[in-house]
C-alpha cells in the first residue's frame, strides 16, 4: 500500500507539481494536462513499438532456432539406431543367404550339419533360436532348435503361408514379431535358393527378441525419453519404457512412410507436446520410434524467453519513466514560457531576491573567517606576550587557556572550510592522530546530551594501540555521526560502548556499539545507501557520507546488528594511509 501511494504521489507531482495551474484556473490545468498526456503517449508509442516488434521477432526466431537445435539430437539418435538395427538384420539375412547358396539340399537335410550351422551362427552373430529347412513345396525337411518344438514342426507344410509365397517370389522375408505356437514373442528371417536345375529350397531362422531390444538405447527415466520398435500395423515389437509390453498397441500412431529419418512435433491425448522421431527399417515391417517431451527439450528456450520478456518489461518501464520525466520538463518549460507574460513585473524583484540569497550564501564563510582570523592573530600575540614574560601571574595556566582559544579558532576555521567543501573539493590533510584523544574530543560534543538522557558511555582501549596517519577533521565527522546515531537509537538509560584495538600489524579497528533495538536483517544491506533511513525523520545521508569518508581514508566500515540486542559498527583504519 505504501509503495502504491508513493507511485501515485510521484505521478501526481509529475502531472501537477511541475506545471499544474492554480486550482482556480481549471482551463489552464486541463490544457497542460492534455499536452503532457499527448507527449507521453506519442513519445512512448514511438519508442516502445519498435522495441516490442523486435522482441516479438527475436522470440519467434529464437524459438524456431532452439526447437531445431532440440530436434537435431533426436534425428541423429534415431538415424544411428536405425542403421545399427538395419546392419544387424542384413548381417543375419546375408549369413542365411550365404549358407542357403553354399550348402546343398543333402547337407541342409542332414540334422548334424544343420546343428553345426546354427552353432556357428550363434557363435558369430548370436540370437538365433532355430533353423528350418523347407523344400519348394513348403514341406519342412529338417529342423534344429529346442527339442520341444521339433515334433510340432515335423511334417508342417507352409505352401499356403504368406511369408512362404513372399520368399518364393521376392527371395527373402523378415517377419514382424509374433508369438506363434511357441507363445513367446519372436520373429523370423527366411531366404530362398535355386540350384542350377531350377529347384528351390528355403532356409528359415527364428531369432530371439533380444536382438531387437539390444538395439534400443537406454535413457534416464527422469528425462521422459522413450524408444521402441513398432510394425506397420501400430503394434509394439519391443516394450515401451513406460509400461506397455511387446505386441500391445503402440502409444503413438503409425507415422507416414518415408525413406529418411523424420522428426515431428506432436501432442498426446492429455495435451502435452512431445517430439516424435522415427525411421522405417528398410525391407522390414519395423519402424524405430523415439519420443521426447518437448518442454524438457525447450528449457533453455523458456529461460531465454523469460530473459527477453524481462528485458522488454524493464525497457518499457525505463522508457515510460524517462518519457514522463522529459514530458514533465518540456511541459513545465511551456508553462514557464506562458507565465513569463503574466509575471514580467515580478521577475525583476524575484531575480534580485534570489541573487541576494546567492551572494549571502557565498559570503557566509568569508564573513565568519574574518573575525576568526582576528581572534587567532590577537590570541597569538597574547600567547607571545605571556610566553616572553616569565613573571606573568599564573603564566602556565594562561598559556593553556590561550592555546585552547587558538585551537578553537582553528576548529572554527576548519568547520567553515568544510562548509565550502559542499561546493568544491577539499584535499585530505594527513597528520598523526591519537585515536583515544580524538574519541574523547568527539564525546565532548555529546557530553551534555548523554547526561540529560542518562546514557552511559564506556570507552575501552586495548594495549599497544599506536597513533595513525589520517585526516583529523574527517575522522571527527565519522565518529560524531556514528556516536550520534547510537544516541538516537537509544532510549533513556541506554549504553554505548567504544572499543579501540589493533587488527593485525597494519590496522586499527574502532567498534561503536549500542544496546538499542537493532536493525532488521532485511535493512542491513541497504543502510549505507544514500537516502535510505530507518528513522521516522532523517535524510538517509549520514551513513552514506560516513561510508564515503571511511573509504576515502582507505579504511573499511562494517555493521553487525540483531533486533532486540543492539548494533555494532566496526571502522577499520590503516595505520599509514596509502595513496
Amino acid at each position: 500500500m505504501r509503495g502504491s501511494s508513493l507511485l501515485k504521489n510521484l505521478l501526481r507531482k509529475l502531472m501537477y507539481g511541475t506545471w499544474g495551474a492554480a486550482p482556480s484556473d481549471v482551463y489552464k490545468k486541463i490544457h497542460y494536462r492534455r499536452i503532457w498526456l499527448s507527449s507521453v503517449f506519442i513519445t512512448g508509442v514511438v519508442a516502445i513499438a519498435p522495441l516490442v516488434f523486435m522482441t516479438v521477432v527475436n522470440i519467434h526466431q529464437y524459438h524456431k532456432t532452439i526447437k531445431e537445435e532440440a530436434m537435431h539430437p533426436t534425428s541423429r539418435l534415431v538415424s544411428s539406431n536405425k542403421r545399427a538395427l538395419e546392419h544387424s538384420l542384413i548381417e543375419r539375412k546375408n549369413a542365411l543367404q550365404f549358407i542357403a547358396n553354399e550348402k546343398s539340399t543333402e547337407q541342409l537335410a542332414d540334422p548334424l550339419i544343420l546343428r553345426s550351422i546354427i552353432d556357428n551362427l550363434n557363435s558369430t552373430f548370436e540370437h538365433f533360436v532355430d533353423l528350418t529347412f523347407i523344400d519348394e513345396r513348403g514341406n519342412v525337411i529338417n529342423y534344429v532348435g529346442p527339442a520341444r518344438y521339433e515334433s510340432k514342426l515335423r511334417g508342417v507344410n507352409y505352401s499356403q503361408a504368406g511369408w512362404f509365397q513372399e520368399v518364393r517370389d521376392e527371395g527373402a522375408h523378415i517377419s514382424d514379431v509374433f508369438p506363434g505356437f511357441r507363445e513367446t514373442p519372436h520373429f523370423v528371417i527366411a531366404v530362398r535358393h535355386r540350384d542350377p536345375h531350377g529347384d528351390m529350397h528355403v532356409l528359415r531362422a527364428t531369432l530371439d527378441m533380444a536382438l531387437l531390444t539390444s538395439k534400443i538405447p537406454s535413457f534416464s527415466k527422469d528425462d521422459g525419453t522413450d524408444a521402441f520398435i513398432i510394425n506397420d500395423q501400430g503394434v509394439l515389437q519391443t516394450a515401451s519404457r513406460f509400461g506397455r509390453k511387446a505386441l500391445e498397441k503402440a502409444p503413438v500412431p503409425v507415422p507416414p512412410k518415408t525413406a529418411a529419418t523424420e522428426v515431428l512435433e506432436k501432442t498426446d491425448d492429455s495435451g502435452r507436446a512431445y517430439v516424435l522421431g522415427y525411421a522405417y527399417i528398410e525391407d522390414t515391417p519395423f519402424i524405430f520410434i523415439m519420443t521426447r517431451p518437448l518442454p524438457e527439450l525447450m528449457q533453455s528456450w523458456l529461460s531465454l524467453r523469460a530473459t527477453l520478456l524481462g528485458f522488454l518489461a524493464g525497457s518499457i518501464v525505463v522508457i515510460l519513466l524517462l518519457t514522463t520525466t522529459v514530458s514533465s520538463v518540456l511541459v513545465g518549460r511551456i508553462r514557464d514560457a506562458d507565465m513569463r507574460h503574466e509575471m514580467a513585473l515580478h521577475k525583476v524583484e524575484y531575480t534580485s531576491k534570489m541573487a541576494s540569497i546567492g551572494r549571502l550564501a557565498a559570503g557566509v564563510a568569508h564573513e565568519i573567517n574574518n573575525p576568526l582570523a582576528i581572534i587567532n592573530e590577537k590570541a597569538g600575540l597574547l600567547h607571545d606576550f605571556v610566553d616572553m614574560t616569565p613573571e606573568f601571574p599564573k603564566r602556565d595556566k594562561s598559556l593553556k587557556l590561550i592555546e585552547s582559544i587558538i585551537a578553537s579558532v582553528e576548529r572554527g576555521s576548519a568547520i567553515t572550510h568544510r562548509l565550502l567543501g559542499f561546493a568544491r573539493h577539499i584535499d585530505v590533510k594527513i597528520q598523526p592522530i591519537d585515536l583515544p584523544a580524538l574519541i574523547n574530543e568527539v564525546l565532548g560534543f555529546l557530553e551534555k546530551e548523554a547526561l540529560f538522557r542518562n546514557i552511559e558511555v564506556q570507552t575501552f582501549i586495548a594495549d599497544g594501540v599506536p597513533s595513525i596517519m589520517s585526516d583529523r577533521g574527517q575522522l571527527q565527522q565519522v565518529f560524531l555521526n556514528l556516536i550520534n546515531n547510537a544516541f538516537e537509537a537509544l532510549k533513556k538509560d541506554g549504553r554505548v560502548g567504544i572499543l579501540i584495538e589493533n587488527k593485525g600489524p597494519d590496522q586499527v579497528v574502532v567498534t561503536i556499539s549500542d544496546n538499542g533495538p537493532g536493525i532488521p536483517e532485511e535493512d542491513l544491506g541497504h543502510i549505507f545507501e544514500p537516502f535510505f533511513t530507518t528513522k521516522t525523520e532523517g535524510t538517509g545521508l549520514g551513513l552514506a557520507i560516513t561510508y564515503g569518508i571511511v573509504r576515502k581514508l582507505r579504511g573499511e566500515i562494517e555493521v553487525e546488528s540483531q533486533e532486540g540486542i543492539g548494533t555494532s559498527f566496526h571502522v577499520v583504519l590503516p595505520r599509514v594511509r596509502g595513496e
